[in-house]
């Protein structure tokens, strides 16, 4: 198989190297979901046990900050899975490491940090100007 960084990413030869991208960011994302999931819940079940007033009480607001940022990082995670998700169906419908806005290749490097990443850096970069 060639080198993916001497190939463009969306070649046919690196199709099992993003696959294992992919796979191994995928997998990291569940586990973060099922952890952030368990403090979730583990706060949640603390604050039952407990009848907190949140507006009388000096824990209450720190609990109730600590629950919406737990609450935060679960949402981003799940949709960081979505994103995962839909990369892999561009990836077997042959688009994945193309960029959605200007329609070419993705660099390798790009890809490796931002595996679900559907834009280049120089479209990214306008988008956020």
């Amino acid at each position: 198989m060639t080198d993916p960084r001497d190939a463009t990413p969306h070649s046919p030869d690196d199709r099992d190297s993003l696959r294992r991208l992919l796979a191994a960011e995928r997998i990291g994302t569940v586990g973060q979901i099922a952890a952030l999931s368990r403090e979730f819940e583990g706060i949640v079940q603390a604050n039952a046990l407990v009848a907190v007033d949140d507006e009388h009480d000096p824990e209450g607001s720190s609990t109730a900050f600590e629950r919406a940022h737990v609450a935060s990082l679960l949402a981003q995670a799940r949709q960081h899975l979505d994103d995962l998700d839909r990369a892999l169906e561009r990836l077997e419908a042959g688009e994945y490491g193309l960029c959605a806005v200007c329609g070419e290749p993705i660099p390798w490097e790009r890809l490796e940090i931002r595996p679900a990443t559907t834009t280049c850096v120089r479209c990214a970069a306008a988008a956020h100007r």
